[in-house]
């Protein structure tokens, strides 16, 4: 039996009219999918129908599928021919474990296609109605993570030194503490802001500045899957997000 493949298919932030037609092709034409918690389930009525789907969730803060054994199925069914169709929430290259996943299955000879998407980042500052890269403010974004593979976090002084806007994600349940880290460099009134659910119709947001988008946040009980934006940038967000709908005004009032 010839070797099948393997697609990682990154399934955007949530709402399947955000999926790329490459993305809805590659789900289409899978064997097997796997499918990360944070995936619309409804992502399922695009599947072929003799596909096989497997649940194998990962998320913060709760019982997760060991990486390995995701990777194991997907070396097992691959090898048996089959087309597997990772699904990962946002773009799988970024904090989607990807990396750890296309070594994987290279040292075992297997195939890797890679269909990008949109990451909750990016579904973030739409909602808010700002550029990450904005000239006035900024020179450019930085993507990072609130927590290091070993539990420690990054250099939160170091990342605040360089001017740049801060999508952080993974925050949520530390917020106060990395608000108080940023906090060393950047001036209280740096304006910050906090998105639940980004890119969905669950999405709910929160306007703030450094000072206080901590308390805000817990005040507002946001709560992962959420993105921190933090940078001069987010300021535009203030005046769009007052003129949207009362309970949006609540929340960035």
């Amino acid at each position: 039996m010839n070797t099948g493949k393997v697609t990682l298919v990154s399934a955007g932030p949530g709402d399947l009219d955000l999926l790329t037609l490459r993305a809805a092709r590659a789900i289409g034409a899978g064997d097997v999918l796997l499918i990360d918690d944070l995936v619309n389930e409804d992502i399922a009525t695009l599947k072929a129908s003799h596909a096989r789907i497997v649940k194998v969730g990962k998320r913060g803060g709760c019982k997760s599928t060991p990486q390995a054994f995701i990777q194991r199925l997907m070396r097992r069914y691959a090898l048996q021919g089959k087309h597997v169709v990772r699904i990962k929430g946002g773009d799988a290259l970024l904090f989607g474990r990807a990396g750890e996943e296309i070594a994987d299955l290279r040292r075992a000879g297997i195939d890797v296609e890679i269909v990008n998407g949109i990451s909750s980042g990016f579904a973030a500052a739409a909602g808010l109605g700002v550029s990450l890269t904005h000239r006035d403010h900024c020179q450019g974004v930085i993507f990072v993570t609130a927590h290091l593979r070993d539990g420690t976090e990054p250099d939160w002084a170091a990342l605040a030194a360089t001017g740049m806007t801060l999508a952080i994600y993974m925050g949520a349940s530390r917020i106060d503490r990395i608000s108080e880290a940023l906090g060393s460099t950047l001036a209280p009134d740096t304006p910050a802001a906090i998105v639940q659910w980004a890119g969905t119709s669950r999405e709910r947001r929160v306007c703030a500045t450094l000072r206080d988008i901590a308390v805000r946040a817990t005040e507002e009980q946001m709560a992962s899957p959420a993105v921190i934006l933090i940078g001069g940038a987010i300021g535009e967000a203030i005046d769009h997000v007052a003129a949207r709908s009362e309970p949006l005004r609540q929340l960035s009032a």
